[in-house]
This record gives structure tokens, sequence and C-alpha cells, in this order.
């Protein structure tokens, strides 16, 4: 089966590598694969864990409302079984409004699942009255199912030989309008997908009451405020206790009611977690009594399952569901009237095993060479760190899953930058305690006279970034403001630095890095000197070439203008002379 042939699939480009699913997946049917977290059908349960839990919607449940439309479009005679849990799911509608609406889309008639589910329960009592001790488990969740017969096989034995209310509710509806009828659920569960699969020959398909809102808003169909057809109903009759289902321990509470199981002890768990926790170990202290467990994958029951509102207290959910069991607290309880039984076989997944060896590999890959490296902290979505290094081993994850393993390569890499860069660095928070820093800083900033009784030369953590520097100020403007900040030619000590701080996060640690231009400084003031020494020397040469330039300039002019003087007295002292250039100007 390929993952998008299954009930859960990953979008790829949404995933974000939080391993959020791989933490939450209760059997870890999750694979690593190209930078996303991927299904692995074969493992997966179909619980909807990790559907429900993701944060960016990258787990997704199959579509299969195209399908039910095609059935419809076919002109096929398709019902719609109805999950009782419908009541802790739509707000302020009466089932009348509902019922109109999905007739709407094109469906033959609704029919209460809660029938299939009162079937069993007849079944239960009278298969329950006579044992005298033994385990039974029940299997009206078909995720549990899948569960026991994967991961719990020895218990397969233990599962109670009747079938699922869904597939139950089939058979009622197949014998009351016939073999070739078409049966779609809606409800609030993603392993009815799985069911749906299996049994095909009952159950055609599977929608989610997200998936019936999304079909009707795209009709333009508005069950708030739809006028209800006269004398619509869910067909064939009404359930009763049977609407106790989707809550925990409805199941016990309906089957008690046939009066046939004073003999039996009842209990019920809810939840992946919480139901492998308990029957791990079940076989080791068998009881002397009948136990009947009501086990359901989603905790508190269908009415949280996977595709229900998020936006509602499970508290408020179970009430809904019994207000609507006791409208109907008159209605007569549906007795054993067709044969449900159903065997289950186990279906054990196989799992490697791996020698210590091979597991020590891949902790020293993670740079965990001792127990106490074991930190087991949870980070890769793994309880310990020897299961997730079989999950390397397996396939299922990848090295740079290991929050710890990265924590200590970033590190050593920023050690390594830090030990490689010439200039003193220092990074500080927003206290000014220093975080981290390198030898240059030791170097440049350490003065025994004023810090040997204070601190310990070798190790600076935790010092404040007050008592070696004097410009402090910058670090704090660039934690306020959020901004980097740099300045040139800051004094401190005799000697000159060019200072760079940058936010590392924002306002919360910053790094500075501090450069010694002392030497720079010291060369440019040199050569501004010899700059000043010259310009003063051409200036001089430039005053004196003026003022010699300036004597000449005035003997000359005297000279010229004596020559001019006698020249002109000798002009006056000629007789008059007419002259006329070639055009008879004068």
């Amino acid at each position: 089966m390929s993952s998008r042939e299954h009930p859960i699939f990953t979008i790829k480009n949404n995933c974000q590598d939080c391993y959020k699913c791989v933490r939450e997946c209760p059997v870890k049917a999750i694979k690593i694969e190209d930078n996303s977290a991927q299904i692995v059908p074969d493992l997966c349960v179909a619980c909807g864990k990790c559907y429900k839990i993701c944060p960016v919607r990258a787990k997704q449940d199959r579509d299969d409302v195209t399908r039910a439309k095609n059935l419809i479009a076919k002109g096929e005679k398709v019902y719609v079984s109805l999950a009782p849990s419908w009541v802790a799911e739509f707000d302020n509608v009466s089932k009348e409004q509902l019922l109109t609406a999905i007739e709407k889309l094109g469906f033959a008639g609704v029919s209460e699942t809660a029938l299939g589910a009162e079937e069993v329960s007849a079944h239960l009592a009278d298969f329950l009255s006579d044992k005298k001790d033994g385990i039974y488990l029940s299997t009206a969740c078909p995720s549990f199912v899948e569960y026991v017969n994967k991961y719990l096989p020895d218990l397969s034995v233990n599962l109670t030989p009747v079938m699922s209310p869904l597939l139950a509710h089939c058979k009622i509806m197949r014998k009351e309008f016939g073999e070739d009828i078409k049966i779609v659920f809606v409800g609030p569960c993603i392993a009815k997908k799985f069911e749906a699969d299996k049994n095909s020959s009952l159950l055609n398909l599977s929608i989610s009451f997200r998936d019936l809102r999304r079909w009707l808003r795209e009709k333009g169909i508005n069950y708030h405020n739809i006028e209800p057809r006269k004398g619509v109903d869910f067909v064939y009759k009404h359930a009763s206790k049977g609407r106790y289902y989707p809550i925990e321990g409805g199941m016990i509470e309906t089957i008690k009611q046939y009066g046939k199981t004073d003999n039996v002890y009842m209990m019920q768990l809810t939840g992946l977690n919480n139901i492998k926790r308990e029957l791990c170990t079940i076989k080791e202290s068998l009881p002397d009594i009948p136990v009947f467990i009501e086990c359901l994958a989603c905790e508190g029951g269908c009415v949280s399952g996977p595709c229900t509102k998020i936006n509602k207290s499970g508290f408020e959910k179970r009430t809904r569901v019994l207000k609507d069991v006791a409208l109907e607290n008159n209605a007569n309880l549906t007795n054993k009237s067709h044969d449900i039984f159903k065997n289950y076989d186990k279906n054990p997944v196989v799992k490697k095993n791996y020698d210590e060896e091979q597991i020590k590999k891949v902790l020293e890959l993670l740079g965990k060479h001792t127990i106490d490296d074991e930190i087991n902290c949870n980070g890769c979505g793994y309880d310990n760190c020897r299961n997730f290094a079989r999950a390397v081993l397996e396939g299922k994850a990848e090295i740079d899953m290991c929050v710890s393993h990265i924590k200590h390569i970033a590190q050593r890499k920023a050690n390594a930058l830090l030990k490689c860069i010439p200039s003193p660095i220092v990074i500080v928070n927003s206290k000014l305690s220093i975080i981290e820093y390198n030898e240059q800083f030791v170097q440049a900033f350490w003065r025994d006279e004023d810090h040997a009784d204070i601190y310990d030369r070798n190790s600076l953590i935790g010092a404040n970034l007050r008592d070696f520097i004097s410009f402090t100020n910058l670090f704090s403007a660039s934690l306020d403001l959020g901004e980097d900040v740099k300045r040139e030619n800051i004094k401190h000590n005799n000697s000159v630095y060019d200072v760079m701080v940058f936010n590392i996060e924002q306002k919360q640690v910053v790094g500075g890095v501090i450069a010694d231009v002392t030497k720079v400084e010291i060369k440019r003031e040199k050569i501004a000197e010899k700059a000043k020494e010259v310009i003063e020397k051409n200036l001089a040469t430039v005053q004196q070439i003026a003022c010699t330039l300036g004597e000449h300039m005035a003997e000359t002019e005297v000279l010229l203008r004596s020559i001019a003087k006698d020249y002109s007295s000798e002009i006056n002292d000629r007789p008059n002379i007419t002259i006329r250039n070639k055009k008879g100007k004068f």
C-alpha cells in the first residue's frame, strides 16, 4: 500500500521536522525520509494521533469524498451510517436539520450506527454470561484491534469474537434495504477508513465529520438555517442505549442493560499509551473471575476522535451524548437478530533484533560512550537513546534527530571558531553576564590587579562584563534596541578598538567582536605628522615664492609705467598725421 492509499499520509513540503508525530505516535510508525516524517503503513494502526497533533497540518487523512460523490453520481442507492457522536460535533443543529442537509447531498437515507452497537452489546451479554474466568477485550475500536493483532499478538485470542458496531450496522442495513446498497460511514474516526478497506463487501467508504462539513459548504448547504424536510428521520428505527458507545464506559453501560453480566468485572481503558501500559503484563496476573475490558484508542472515547472539533472539552462532549441518550430512554434495545460473529487473527509486526555491539556503534556516533551520556531526553521522539539507536538501525530515524548530539556539534564548531578568530570575542546575556568568550578576550582585558581576587582566569562564565571593559554601553544599546551596533576608535586602557556588537537572540543574547586597531591608529598618526611637516614646508616655500614674485611684479610694473610715459611724450611732440586702415576706419 502506498502512503497516499493509506488512511493517513504526510504532505512532504509542509513537514517542519519537529518530530512531534514521532514523539506522540504510540507505535512509532513514523519514518524520517528526505527530511520529512512519513507514515509507515505496515506499522500504523490508524489511530490518528499524528493527524491530530501535527502543528502544521502536514499529516492528512485520505479524502474519500470524491469516491462518495461518484457512488451517488452513478445512481447507486447510498445510505449513511451516522456515528452517535454527531450530537457532540454539530452545535445548535437539530437532528432533522442535519438529516435534511445530508439528504440534499443525494443520499437515500441516514441510519444510526448505534443500532449496530446495540446488536454487539446483545451478543456480548450472552457471550459473557456463562464465563467463569479469563480476559475479554472489546472489538468496537478498529484501531485497538489492529494494535493488538500487530503489537500484542498473544492477546489476539482474548478479543471478543464479534464485529465492530459499524460492521454490525452494515449487516443490519443490508438485510433491511438489500445487499446491493452502498454504505458510507460518517464519524470522528480515521481508523474507520482502514476498516472500510478491509471489509469493502460490507462498508464501502468512510468520511469524517470534517469531510461532511466541507462537502456541505461546497454545495452551499447551511445546516444551521436549513428548513427540515417534513417527516425526516433516521431510516429503519431509532437506537437507544447504543448511543452511549462514543464515550468511555458507554459500551459497558449498554451491555449491562441486558442484565446478564453480573458475574463479570468490567473496566475501560482509553488511549493507546494507557492500553499498552496496562495490557503488556496482563498475562502475568490472570484473575480468577471473568474480566471484560472496553478499549478505545482515543482518550475519552470516540467523542475525542482525531476528526472532531478541538474547541470543546471532553466533559462537554460527553454531557451532550448523555443528554441525547436520555431523549431516547424509552426506546427498545436491539436484541440479537444477526450473525455478527468475527474471528480476529494476529498479524504481528516482525521486529529485527540488534545486538549490543550494533547499538553501541550507533550510540558512539551520537557521542554517547557511557551510560551517563545516554540522557534519554526524548527530543528525538523516542523514549530512550537505545530505542532511538534501534530506529536508526531500522532506517526509521536519522542521526541528526538527536538534539543533544546536534547541540554538541554546534558547540564544538562554535568553540573552534572562537579559537580561530584572532580578535577578542565575548558573548553575554541580557544581564551582561558572560556566556562564552575566547582566549584572546582574556589576554586583552584580564588584569591580575583588578580581577585575580574576584574571578578564575580559566573560567569567566557568569562574570560581569562591566568588570572587564569600559564600553559596555554598546552591548546594552544592542540589547535594548535589538539591533547590531558598530563603533570605531573606542579608547580603553591606552588601546584603541573597533567594536561590533551583534544580536544572537534578539534582546536576550548578544556577541561582541573587539578588534584592536591601536597599531593601525599609531601608524596613521605618524603618517599624519609627516604629512603635516611636508605641508608646512610646502606652504613656506609657496609663501617665499609668492613674496619673490610679488617683488619682481612691483619692479616690472614701475619699469613698464616709465616706458609708457616716455613713449606717450614722444608721440605728442610729432606733427598731425592721419592714418587709415584697410576698411577706412581710423
